[in-house]
């Protein structure tokens, strides 16, 4: 961890650069903020026309603070910015934070001026929050921090929030507070000129006030590194983290050739490298917080087997269901559950999960039953729903939930539906630390968050989260890149020269030889045997299919070189000038399950790998999932236990399993393969058909592009230097 991240988080001093006595300013609100946050250290307000602001004695420069200043909050016009950073570093604070808006986000000369602040903060050492941020808030009592100019100060909490957008962070705010929730951290962090998303995860992966991360993205400076953050916060730290990542392209893909290339939409690699770090993504602040509570009030489910206790069916029909559907199981009570809840609760009561306590229930009834269902060695949490009826005490409901919990180490979730005439009880349960949710479904979907995550890092001797390391000969594949880039920028691969590629790297290629004429079928044939599959080899046709350039099931020599000619009448047909060289013969194989595997190197985050159906109607079907490379052995598992295909490998209708094993391995030497070699910006295995045991290429694709460090000195050994062995 950085020091002066700390340093900017945890100051003994602050200098307000830019501060002023005008109602409405920025710098009013800032000073403001410092002083009524209660923050512990030393404050010095910089102005070179006042005397003092807000009652605390001002200072012309930061200069002239006779004392030292560990932080400075800058809020001066962007023209001036550059400069009083270096009187900054020259007094010796270790940090800024920079308010000031006017930079990169209005393009021109305010990208220079903000290339001039990266400068800056290089030279001198120091690091910068901003420009055009909303400023930082610590709540921890030794600091008690709010440079910003935020409403507000939060209430202290164990949530730590970090957004580039200093608007949603006002809101957020607003929301948390009208919910009493609380922060540990609270970071806007804007253009990140200096820290950045990366920067404050380590930061908050390692503060002790902080148990679960939030945050609000638009990009990612670099995800890899973000992911290895990341990574140690989920499985070291085993704080939980959510993420909205705002700007969902709808443009999808752009033009590219492969199959893979169409699927990996601008918002696929946002998803891997989440689900890569164990991040749990979410699509709006609601949502987020909803999962937030959960995870900062409760303790993490040992389990998804959940106890249901109400005072109406529809609504334990509907919690029900949600529970089904978001994968979490009623739990099954045991003989001595279900004897306490027949003796405490009347005949007419449903004393199987759901629990319906019955409309009349008074708090003591709710008490009874809900001891009796934590108490089951068989719940792993549960959901009290009440729905507000004239009979019932809201209050008392609420009050004896807490009561309920003392020394219990599972998750409660509470569904008091409505607003206004369940009000006293959810301010009692939120006052008391117990999420509260208006519907049962959002409790479901919290209480789904925190068994996912609790699955996540159980520790699990049979989730290898580390790199496959195959012994092969790069080598050579450099070679053949190398050779095959000698005159062009960018070329693609047909399958009978991907597939050289292929070999080397260990797949299960099909044997094939190319013929280039009808003649040359007749030896090919003696060697490869029948059935065959016939198919044009051109760079100018990239779909063979569409083109009516493939034949299958070609059982004799008559039959091959009848197909051959009909190939290039169909191939020229589809497109006149096309280049043909030749038709690759190749051993038919046996019907299985299709499948895609493939890679698309996407600009910003480099190689990512895809697994899904295959077959021609794979872009129809979509049903696929993506991971960067390189990955780990876990993730080549969840890419093929997150998509439909896992239901189909498993065996339907009384086929067999397909063998799992035979894609997990196929799927790393690919995140391998791509590693090693980036100029690999596009590549298809379609179909790669599996069995019961083993797998077949069946087809492939590589498109090659020159990089632009081509240049720069190879590595000697072939190898990637992150790739551990295994």
């Amino acid at each position: 961890m950085p020091a002066t991240i700390k340093t900017i988080m945890e100051p003994k001093s602050i200098a307000v650069i830019g501060a002023t006595d005008r109602i409405g300013s920025v710098g009013r609100a800032v000073v403001t903020n410092i002083i009524e946050g209660g923050f512990t250290g030393v404050l010095y307000p910089v102005n070179p026309r006042a005397r003092s602001v807000v009652a605390n004695r001002a200072y012309p420069t930061i200069k002239d603070i006779p004392d030292d200043v560990d932080m400075a909050v800058v809020i001066v016009p962007a023209p001036m910015v550059v400069d009083v950073v270096e009187q900054a570093a020259e007094k010796g604070a270790s940090g800024v934070v920079v308010i000031t808006a006017g930079f990169k986000e209005v393009g021109g000369e305010g990208v220079k001026l903000e290339n001039e602040l990266k400068a800056v903060v290089k030279e001198r050492g120091i690091r910068l929050i901003g420009p055009n941020c909303l400023g930082i808030i610590n709540t921890a009592p030794g600091f008690s921090m709010n440079a910003s100019f935020a409403q507000a100060m939060p209430a202290p909490g164990n949530i730590g929030f970090i957004s580039q957008s200093g608007a949603m962070c006002t809101a957020v705010l607003d929301l948390a507070m009208g919910r009493n929730i609380g922060f540990s951290k609270f970071i806007s962090f804007g253009n990140k000129a200096d820290v950045s998303e990366i920067d404050l995860l380590e930061y908050l992966g390692q503060d002790p006030d902080t148990d679960v991360i939030l945050m609000y993205l638009e990009d990612i400076t670099d995800g890899r590194k973000f992911m290895d953050v990341a990574r140690k916060i989920t499985w070291k730290y085993k704080k939980p983290m959510l993420a909205i990542k705002s700007g969902r392209s709808e443009e999808g893909a752009k033009a590219v050739s492969s199959h893979t290339g169409s699927l990996a939409g601008s918002d696929a690699s946002y998803d891997a490298i989440f689900q890569q770090s164990g991040i749990q993504r979410v699509e709006d602040v609601n949502e987020m917080f909803h999962y937030a509570t959960a995870f900062s009030q409760m303790p993490l489910p040992r389990g998804n087997r959940i106890a249901i206790v109400t005072n109406a069916g529809g609504p334990g029909i509907m919690t029900t269901d949600a529970a089904v559907r978001h994968g979490l199981k009623l739990a099954e009570f045991g003989e001595r559950t279900r004897r306490i809840l027949g003796k405490n609760l009347p005949p007419t009561a449903n004393i199987n999960n759901p629990v319906d306590v019955i409309g009349d229930a008074d708090y003591q009834r709710y008490e009874a039953a809900l001891r009796a269902v934590v108490d089951d060695g068989d719940v792993d949490g549960a959901i009290v729903v009440l729905t507000p009826q004239k009979m019932t005490d809201v209050l008392e409901t609420a009050q004896m939930v807490p009561r309920v919990l003392e020394g219990v180490v599972k998750p409660v979730l509470c569904s008091f539906m409505g607003i206004v005439d369940v009000s006293v009880g959810v301010r009692y349960l939120e006052e008391n630390n117990i999420p509260n949710y208006s519907f049962p479904e959002e409790a479901v979907r919290a209480l789904k968050s925190m068994v996912h995550f609790s699955k996540d890092v159980e520790p699990n001797e049979n989730i290898r989260r580390e790199y496959v390391h195959y012994d092969v000969d790069s080598k050579s594949v450099n070679a053949i890149i190398k050779e095959k880039l000698k005159d062009v920028d960018r070329v693609t691969l047909p399958q009978s020269e991907a597939n050289e590629i292929l070999k080397i790297y260990g797949f299960p290629v099909l044997q094939n030889r190319v013929a280039t004429s009808p003649e040359e079928v007749k030896p090919i044939m003696d060697e490869l045997g029948t059935p065959v599959v016939m198919k044009i080899i051109s760079r100018d046709i990239v779909h063979k299919f569409d083109a009516g350039g493939v034949m299958l099931n070609i059982e004799s020599l008559e039959e091959a070189q009848a197909a051959y000619d009909q190939i290039l009448l169909n191939a020229k047909a589809f497109k006149e000038d096309a280049v043909i060289d030749g038709v690759l013969v190749e051993q038919m194989a046996e019907k299985g399950v299709e499948i895609i595997i493939g890679s698309h190197n996407d600009p910003s985050f480099g190689p990512m790998c895809m697994f899904g159906l295959g077959g021609t109607f794979v872009e129809a079907i979509g049903d696929v999932s993506f991971r960067l490379a390189p990955m780990w052995e876990s993730s080549a598992v969840e890419m093929i236990g997150s998509t439909k295909a896992s239901t189909i490998l498993g065996g339907l209708r009384g086929k067999p399993p397909s063998d799992i094993d035979a894609i997990k391995d196929c799927l790393l030497r690919l995140s391998q393969l791509v590693t090693d070699h980036p100029e690999i910006v596009e590549m298809d295995i379609n179909p790669l058909i599996v069995y019961p045991k083993g797998c077949k290429v069946a087809d492939s694709r590589i498109t090659l592009a020159k990089r632009e460090d081509a240049d720069d000195e190879e590595d000697e050994s072939g190898e990637d230097p992150g790739v551990a062995v295994s």
